[in-house]
Order: C-alpha cells, then structure tokens, then sequence
C-alpha cells in the first residue's frame, strides 16, 4: 500500500508517521513544486473541488518529460455520475496520449461498461455509500485480474485505510493525511494496521 499525499508536508517524514510509503500526487488546484523528480507519482485532475483545464493541462505540460514516472492521470471526470464520467472519458483520451490514465469510477459505474483496454489504472471515486459497495469491491477484483493498477480516493482513516488495503488496493490518497500530522498519526498508531504491516513483512 502506498499513500498519496498532496500537501507541503516532506514525504519522507510522512511515511515515518504513518509507517507506509508515501509518493506525491499533484492536482492542478494546488501545483506543488515536484521535490523528488527520481520518485514516481501520480497526477489527479481535481474535479472533486472543481476541474480547471487550464490548470490541468499545465501540470500536465510540466510533468511531461516524466510521464515513465507518473502511476496515472487521473482523466477528467463528473463527480457522482458514472455515466458522464464516461463521455468525458471518451472526449479526453486521444488527447492524453503517452500517459498511463485512470478512470474515475463514480456511482453507477456497476452497470456500465468499463473501458479497461485505455486503462493503466482505476481511481475510485464517488460518494461514501459507492466507495463502501458491494459494486466497488467487485471493480477492484476485476481489475486486479487484469493488472490495472487501483486507487481510491478520500481515505483519511485507519478504519478506511485497512478496508481498502483488505480487499487489494495499491494506493490511496486523502486531503486530511496530506495537511494534518495527527490524521497521519492515527494511522501510524492504529492497532490493527499495525498488525497486518507485521504479518506482510513476516509472509514477504
């Protein structure tokens, strides 16, 4: 598992607190400066907070001699709708080539077709009730089928953390792991992520 964080916080530092790796992951509301260009990292399109095109692309310009690097991009997508993530999915592709891109799964995206051929990577979105799906954990065993890479989005808390690490996601970013020592804290107290860090290590 590795935690993505968007924030001024040295990343090394973090992983100590939390006793994961941590990598950057860039958005174009905020544009920090990339302060480890040997490291891979992953580039958000901040439609959560509200998608800026110019901005995206201008991260996307100043990454671009490093694309070997970056994890995914997440494509541009609309915040609690599957469905017209998908179109905007369709229009922004041919126009991202080079990167390995991310779909957004939003609600409803259980019964649509995914378009994993594109895909080096799912980002999953969405609202609290999707992320906690059935639905969710059916797309991530998909993926991991295929070798897509999985993300997901909005994980703040060990309880959240150790769920997604349970059931085969690779990384997760969170706004409040990003800003906030005792958010990172929690993680790295928690009992039972603890735990499970010291079974991964006896069984690797």
């Amino acid at each position: 598992m590795i935690i993505m964080l968007d924030g001024t916080a040295d990343i090394d530092e973090c992983s100590t607190e939390m006793g994961y790796p941590t990598e950057q992951l860039f958005t174009p509301l905020t544009r920090y400066r990339n302060r480890h260009t040997e490291r891979k990292f992953a580039i958000d399109n901040g439609s959560f907070s509200r998608f800026n095109r110019q901005a995206f692309e201008a991260l996307l310009k100043r990454e671009s001699s490093r694309k070997d690097l970056c994890r995914f991009v997440a494509v541009p997508d609309v915040v609690g709708s599957a469905r017209r993530t998908l179109e905007v999915f369709d229009y922004w592709y041919p126009l991202l080539g080079g990167w390995n891109l991310a779909l957004v799964a939003q609600d409803g995206q259980e019964d649509l077709p995914i378009p994993w051929e594109y895909l080096a990577a799912i980002f999953i979105g969405g609202s609290t009730r999707f992320k906690e799906s059935d639905a969710v954990k059916q797309i991530i065993k998909a993926a991991k089928a295929m070798n897509k890479w999985v993300h997901v989005g909005r994980v703040n808390t060990p309880g959240r953390l150790e769920g997604f690490i349970e059931i085969g996601a690779d990384s997760v970013d969170g706004s409040g792991l990003a800003r906030y020592t005792h958010m990172r804290e929690a993680i790295g107290s928690s009992p039972a992520l603890f735990t499970r860090q010291e079974l991964m290590v006896e069984t690797s």
